[in-house]
């Protein structure tokens, strides 16, 4: 991983967005959305999380304001590309990762990658809706079903706003994006390697159709640190209910512990 120094860093890195600037905070923590998300999931919580801690949005290519930017369509390529693109965030000091559903996965592979170049890994993981690496995924692969069939199994799964499924010339614009990302979250196979050694917690819906708890429990394998496992009200998108303020005190828990 290349690093910059802090003359050389640009104003602003367009991985990142919404940032609120926190110059005397103990921590940043880098947000990773789920497939078809955007930084703007993200948005709003640096005001609800404590001021040690500077909030991150990612944003990842082929969304809101990288929209014309081809998204990955690998997991190896889409870690290497933000391994690149936050190489000089991540050196600036501690930092922490959270991601939900797919984000789980680049959150975690990413923490290997830090680890394998010998930086610093994060001082927290929070790996949210996400099996553990190695859980079988009995759910049926999407990103190259027909059209329709697709768009159907968007409206089952609950994460895709209706206003979308139901304007054709909006469903045009993101469903490569969407195909993309599904491709990434289906074609990954975890890698063999020696578990991190940072603090992970992991989080689940209570009502969750399709991450139980029993799939959570093996994430306490991928580290030698400190585990924890904590199951919120809500499904799969837990974190866009009323109750997100359950998970973000969960979230300002274990950061600040």
């Amino acid at each position: 991983m290349t690093t910059s120094s802090p003359a050389s860093r640009p104003a602003t890195n367009p991985w990142i967005a919404y940032r609120q600037p926190r110059p005397a905070a103990r921590l940043r923590l880098f947000c990773f959305p789920y497939a078809g998300g955007a930084a703007s999931v993200y948005r709003g919580w640096g005001d609800e999380l404590p001021a040690e801690v500077e909030v991150c949005p990612v944003q990842l290519p082929g969304r809101e304001g990288r929209i014309r930017q081809p998204p990955a369509t690998s997991m190896d390529a889409l870690v290497a590309a933000v391994e690149e693109g936050l190489a000089g965030e991540l050196a600036r000091g501690p930092y922490a990762f959270f991601g939900h559903s797919m984000g789980a996965i680049v959150a975690y592979e990413l923490a290997r990658r830090c680890r394998d170049a010998g930086l610093p890994e994060p001082v927290h993981l929070l790996v949210s809706a996400r099996g553990a690496p190695g859980v079988p995924d009995d759910e049926e692969p999407i990103h190259d079903l027909p059209p329709e069939r697709f768009r159907q199994r968007l409206r089952e799964l609950n994460g895709t706003p209706v206003e979308v499924l139901e304007h054709p010339e909006l469903m045009e614009l993101v469903e490569p994006l969407l195909r993309a990302d599904f491709r990434v979250n289906e074609t990954w196979r975890p890698q063999p390697g020696e578990p991190l050694s940072c603090p992970l917690t992991a989080l689940g819906g209570l009502a969750d159709e399709h991450v139980s708890q029993a799939d959570l429990e093996p994430w306490r394998d991928a580290t030698r640190g400190p585990f924890h496992l904590r199951m919120l009200p809500g499904d799969h998108f837990f974190l866009n209910s009323p109750t997100r303020r359950d998970l973000l005190a969960v979230v300002a828990r274990a950061l600040l512990a």
